[in-house]
């Protein structure tokens, strides 16, 4: 799976996108919103791991996903 940190702009937030290996976009969240939306795929049991690597993320850059 792979990761993307999009920009907002003004009063829109920024968003996160998970997209598959074919890179088919599998979600799309709120980046202040995060812990409604990883057990749908499969991903609960490691907030902490993946805040991290939400926050350390820039934007725009395409990265593997390896939690």
């Amino acid at each position: 799976m792979y990761i993307i940190k999009v920009k907002g702009k003004a009063k829109i937030p920024d968003y996160i996108q998970l997209r598959d290996e074919n890179f088919v976009l599998v979600a799309y969240f709120r980046a202040d919103r995060i812990d409604k939306n990883l057990e749908k795929y499969g991903l609960k049991g490691k907030e902490e791991a993946f805040y991290q690597i939400v926050e350390n993320l820039p934007f725009g850059k395409l990265q593997l996903l390896e939690v």
